[in-house]
């Protein structure tokens, strides 16, 4: 597999947060979430090549609207992986988070060729639902969580 981003920028991590969290669903929470999922192509973490950051993160915590926004921002305008980290980035907060967390992931505007295409996939339910029961998926998508696998 040759990579699409040979040289990429890579960026200093933010460093993890000191005392008592009042809120763990705050932006900077699910910031803490999902920093450390794994690029698909280089061995860096999303926030590492600032494909995440927390000001990306947007965080409405009331509990009868609970809502996560993610906006990420690919590497290069034609990322072929785009759908696999925004799948990635899915998964982790369903995984994560309290199911009343409605969650919505985006590529940041202007920033990837298939934007639209790429955002409507990751709307789709039944899209995301299928992705969910496809074991190669799957796969590909712990690795990139680092989930360790049996």
């Amino acid at each position: 597999m040759s990579l699409e981003n040979i040289n990429p920028t890579v960026c200093p991590k933010l460093p993890p947060r000191e005392g008592k969290v009042d809120d763990p669903f705050d932006s900077r929470g699910i910031f803490d979430l999902i920093r450390c999922i794994n690029d698909p192509e280089h061995p860096l973490t999303l926030e590492e090549l600032s494909v995440v950051s927390e000001s990306q993160v947007l965080v409405s915590n009331e509990m009868s609207n609970s809502s996560v926004h993610v906006y990420f921002t690919p590497t290069i305008p034609g990322c072929s992986m785009a759908t696999l980290i925004g799948l990635s980035i899915k998964v982790q907060l369903l995984r994560n988070l309290p199911s009343r967390f409605k969650c919505c992931i985006e590529i940041t505007p202007g920033t990837h060729n298939s934007e639209q295409a790429i955002n409507k996939q990751l709307a789709d339910k039944e899209r995301i639902a299928a992705a969910l029961e496809n074991p190669h998926l799957m796969l590909v998508i712990d690795q990139c969580l680092d989930v360790e696998i049996v």
